[in-house]
């Protein structure tokens, strides 16, 4: 190795330009860190002559991918470009032919980020991505090297800052989702079509890839469970913050006897919890660990710059690893055999809104039916919505299976006195709070 190590980036859209920004205005550090200069050889576009908002020479612009994956003194990869199938065939390409690589594309490595790892092994490359989840926050690099000693037992993450600036604005001031959306797209905080962002998919893909560095085992994303935020009704909101609670949409994975779950869907999360004051576009990830207990991991989500340092981290680490002759040996591997935690082991508390007949009973009626399922309510708040017809039921339950919660509901919904299940959402915080000895009840 020489003292300079020749850099090429397949793409130059938003990211792209950052990385080349980060390298080219941080030489110095660069070189003090790794004693040898870092030169960006060459750059994948698709229209040459675009204008860019960053300076970059011509003469390093191709169209062609065979002049960076064929050029033998390109070093490491970089891919930047997104999609799936082509960016995975050009990076195995990069692997056949010894190059390291680094992506951010959060898709692909959700997708198939354990094929992509065995073609790294298999030829003595490194992979890195850690600006796949939570742009500049350093939560895969936490979880690998700074947590390595340490048995995680659970992660919960806001890592779509779409859904969060949504989801702030209609809980601090009463904005409808629609309106919540539209301005979150004005920012620039949301896609014209944000599809995978509020039906909760973008997130699913980032917990995948959490989930697997996390516990050690191939999380595939369709065994990931997901739902958006869509048809939030600003009434459940209102009550939850009555209830001590704010809304999230909430990435959960844990594993415990070695069981694993992993779901996206939204949540009322009680406001004592760390991740409660996450607002607007942030994204934060809460880690458990048996050993450590909480912490905190919190930053931007996304941004050319904050997603190009992560980028940029990642080929330092690559660099180092270079210099040192460990290249393709400090991957973490799967390690146990995958097992999914069924329904019944499933443990939380639920929010239930109800329409019942407003008459002498029908809330012991309820009750009664709860009790056989052996749950019991943390909290009950009932109002009525028209006089001497309809009254409106807030419950919230203690600790039960999901597998109990799922025939409680369905029996819930076949009673006389009841007119309509209106809503129900996952309550998560005081059990978390529990497990690190900071009991704390609303």
């Amino acid at each position: 190795m020489g003292e300079q190590v020749s850099v090429s980036l397949l793409g130059l859209g938003v990211v792209g330009s950052g990385v080349v920004k980060l390298i080219k205005n941080h030489q110095e550090e660069l070189a003090h860190r790794l004693g040898c200069s870092v030169q960006v050889k060459s750059i994948l576009v698709r229209d040459i002559e675009k204008v860019r908002d960053v300076s970059i020479e011509q003469t390093l612009l191709t169209t062609d991918p065979n002049d960076i994956l064929r050029d033998p003194e390109v070093d490491v990869v970089v891919e930047v470009m997104g999609g799936i199938e082509e960016s995975f065939q050009h990076i195995l390409d990069a692997f056949s032919a010894k190059k390291h690589v680094v992506t951010a594309n959060k898709d692909l490595v959700a997708l198939h980020g354990p094929e992509l790892q065995q073609a790294a092994d298999k030829n003595h490359c490194d992979f890195y991505y850690e600006a796949s989840v939570a742009g500049g926050i350093p939560i895969l690099r936490g979880i690998t090297d700074g947590l390595s000693s340490d048995r995680i037992q659970q992660v919960m993450g806001i890592v779509n800052g779409t859904t969060n600036y949504i989801l702030t604005k209609m809980n601090n001031e009463g904005v409808s989702y629609e309106n919540a959306l539209k301005e979150a797209q004005e920012l620039g905080f949301a896609e014209s079509d944000p599809t995978a962002d509020v039906e909760g998919l973008d997130a699913a893909r980032k917990m995948a890839i959490l989930g697997r560095l996390a516990f050690s085992t191939d999380i595939e994303l369709s065994e990931v469970e997901v739902a958006g935020i869509k048809n939030l009704d600003l009434e459940d909101l209102k009550y939850g913050e009555r209830l001590g609670y704010t809304m999230k949409l909430i990435g959960f994975a844990s594993c415990e006897d070695g069981q694993v779950e992993v779901n996206v869907q939204p949540t009322l999360l009680s406001k004592d919890h760390p991740l409660a004051d996450v607002k607007n576009e942030y994204n934060a990830v809460y880690v458990y660990g048996e050993a450590v207990g909480e912490t905190m991991f919190y930053g931007p989500g996304a941004g050319s710059l904050p997603t190009a340092t992560a980028v940029v981290s990642d080929l330092v680490t690559v660099i180092k690893n270079m210099k040192l002759g460990v290249s393709g040996h400090s991957a973490v591997k799967p390690r146990f055999k995958k097992e999914l935690k069924t329904a019944d082991k499933r443990l939380g508390q639920y929010y239930i809104r109800l329409h019942v007949k407003d008459e002498v009973g029908a809330f012991s009626t309820i009750s009664s039916l709860f009790n056989t399922f052996n749950i019991s309510f943390k909290r009950i708040l009932q109002t009525p919505v028209k006089k001497h017809e309809v009254a409106e039921i807030i419950l919230v339950t203690h600790q039960t299976s999901l597998e109990t919660f799922n025939h409680s509901l369905h029996d819930l919904k076949n009673l006389d006195v009841v007119m309509e299940v209106k809503s129900y959402y996952k309550v998560e915080g005081d059990v978390e709070r529990e497990m690190a000895g900071v009991t704390k009840t609303l």
